[in-house]
């Protein structure tokens, strides 16, 4: 996983990319951004995009533990983000 730290503008284009339209999912989010804002890498970046391209009740279902993620989309980087998304 490539852990060079996020530049203030890729984080900013981040967080503008994780806004979602269901507020259980943004309220995980905040909270993501709160704890971890400070040392997101470009690994993290990657991992949160494949989330972020999820619906919104799958991106709810893998947060509440509900389901886990599908092999198409099981790397490392989405495997490590969704343990802090989760946390």
């Amino acid at each position: 996983m490539n852990q060079e730290r996020l530049d203030e503008r890729s984080l900013s284009k981040l967080r503008w990319r994780c806004r979602r339209g269901l507020l259980e999912n943004d309220l995980f989010i905040e909270r993501f951004f709160a704890r971890h804002e400070s040392g997101l890498t470009v690994g993290h970046a990657q991992g949160l995009t494949v989330l972020m391209d999820l619906a919104d009740n799958d991106l709810l279902d893998l947060l509440l533990r509900r389901k886990e993620p599908a092999a198409e989309i099981d790397t490392e980087e989405v495997r490590e983000v969704l343990a802090m998304l989760r946390n």
